[in-house]
């Protein structure tokens, strides 16, 4: 039998030697499926709207949901296998989780240069992946704040990117499904105004 989504999925996400109290979460983009909000219903996970106040049922199916996957629960395994390739949103780490809702929702609305207001929908893998590498050690700092790592699956769905904050900038690394889990891709991304003398340790 072909292995399913989850079964390259959770050895990376959930490491045999991940730091006491490290959990993970999803943050899902309930725009990009209509079985999202549903699914999600049904899950019997515990989640939660990045936006706040009462919604109207029209924004409910379409906003954000921050939940933590359980390592070992089959209902994380079937919302890996039902989301990977479908770019339903992005996953993290962290050892803390008590201010990570409030963290996340600090993004959700940017401006541009004329001063409009703007959704910034950073939990699709698509613009993470873009957007990641364009920031300097601030805005980095900023991103991460709590969070220890970001994945998000590549542009093909036969790999999955991992960024964490390195002192010299944005560590990065590749994991293609045929390798896995070995790294395909080990490197950082500097600030714009440092440079690394040798390799970054990987995330």
């Amino acid at each position: 039998m072909s292995q399913q989504p989850a079964d390259r999925l959770l050895p990376l996400l959930f490491p045999e030697n991940a730091a006491p109290g490290r959990s993970v979460w999803a943050v899902l983009d309930a725009a990009r499926d209509e079985q999202i909000f549903p699914g999600l219903r049904l899950s019997g996970l515990d989640y939660l709207c990045l936006y706040s106040g009462q919604l109207p049922p029209e924004l409910q199916t379409t906003a954000p949901y921050l939940l933590e996957l359980p390592p070992t629960s089959q209902r994380t395994r079937d919302l890996l296998n039902r989301a990977w390739g479908n770019a339903w949103g992005i996953f993290l780490s962290v050892n803390d989780p008590s201010n990570l809702r409030h963290h996340l929702r600090q993004f959700l609305r940017v401006q541009d240069e004329t001063g409009r207001k703007l959704i910034f929908r950073y939990y699709d893998p698509r613009v993470l992946r873009v957007f990641l590498p364009t920031c300097d050690m601030a805005q980095l700092h900023t991103l991460f704040g709590p969070i220890r790592n970001y994945w998000a699956e590549g542009s093909n769905g036969e790999h999955l990117m991992e960024y964490c904050l390195k002192k010299n900038g944005l560590g990065q690394q590749e994991y293609a499904f045929k390798n896995f889990p070995e790294p395909l891709l080990d490197n950082a991304i500097p600030h714009p105004q440092l440079q690394a003398e040798s390799p970054v340790p990987p995330c």
